[in-house]
């Protein structure tokens, strides 16, 4: 009983630590593209362009 409460401990403590490390590898990523998306968006607000018909959106 001993090695099954240690071992689901090790295992929850290696998949805590592997989550942490994707976490903050793809953090960067994620961020770099929400402020892309964010300025496009944003030029797509400002430019003068409003022919819904090219929009995507």
């Amino acid at each position: 009983m001993f090695w099954k409460i240690l071992g689901a401990i090790v295992l929850v403590w290696i998949g805590i630590v592997v989550l942490g490390a994707l976490l903050k590898a793809l953090f960067p990523m994620v961020a770099l593209a929400v402020v892309g998306t964010g300025l496009y968006f944003l030029f797509r607000a400002m430019s003068g362009d409003r022919d819904s018909a090219k929009s995507p959106f």
